[in-house]
């Protein structure tokens, strides 16, 4: 147990580089205690009993903001920054060095019974108010964005943004660093309204050439017409009108 605690100290200095001591981590970071609670409840959860780890998972809400069910499954490394509204379910399986931030829910869709929260693999980072819903796995070394819904299986290796979660990056190559570049995430919205700009533009400088050729050929026309002795067309009008009047 107490090899436990110093490794999840350990992480918190390797992750948060806002840690300053180890007694500032014992007693100030709220992601810390809730690990530790979460611990003991799973323990007396996987010996068969209910109340009294569900009393010790309401105790931690109430003490830290966090909400994990005992009888989810926590790996090696876990490590929760900030933590406010963090919400992980029953069935919810956690692997090793994995991070979340503040908001995020592993959660269910359903009121089925048996597995229905998500796998979390090693090496995933899941940003702030991100939401992973479902009975399905999330691979290796997968990094999701901030505010992200993802309903559906991820492959390792990848970044997944938006809603619902699009994979945008999968280059095969490891993701080694644990921790999330928030800023340097790509947004497949914002690029797919410039190609759509882009499209429009074009579209209009056709239009634009179209439009041009054909108030050159009507010049022509006229031109051409006038030089016949043949009256354009608006005064080809007005003597028919004169002509139909005169026989009446």
């Amino acid at each position: 147990m107490f090899r436990q605690v110093s490794r999840d100290i350990r992480v918190i200095f390797e992750r948060d580089p806002a840690a300053k001591s180890i007694w500032e981590v014992i007693f100030c970071y709220a992601g810390f205690h809730a690990v530790i609670f979460h611990r003991m409840a799973h323990w007396l959860y996987q010996h068969k009993l209910v109340l009294l780890p569900r009393m010790i998972s309401q105790l931690s809400r109430f003490l830290t903001g966090i909400e994990i069910h005992p009888g989810a499954k926590i790996g090696q490394g876990f490590f929760i920054d900030h933590g406010s509204g963090v919400v992980i379910g029953e069935t919810a399986e956690v692997g090793d060095n994995v991070t979340l931030y503040q908001g995020v829910t592993l959660g269910g869709t359903g009121k089925e019974k048996g597995k229905r929260h998500p796998t979390i693999g090693n090496n995933v980072v899941i940003g702030a108010g991100a939401k992973v819903l479902g009975s399905f796995k999330v691979g290796d070394n997968v990094k999701i964005g901030a505010g992200s819904v993802v309903n559906k299986v991820v492959p390792s290796d990848t970044t997944v943004v938006g809603i619902p979660g699009r994979i945008v990056l999968h280059n095969g190559v490891p993701i080694k660093d644990p921790d999330l570049r928030h800023d340097e995430l790509p947004d497949p919205v914002n690029e797919m309204l410039k190609c759509l700009m882009q499209r429009v533009e074009y579209l209009e400088e056709r239009l634009n050439d179209e439009e041009s050729r054909y108030n050159v050929f009507e010049i022509i026309q006229h031109h051409d017409t006038s030089k016949r002795g043949v009256p354009p067309k608006g005064e080809r009008e007005s003597c028919d009108v004169r002509v139909r009047s005169n026989d009446l």
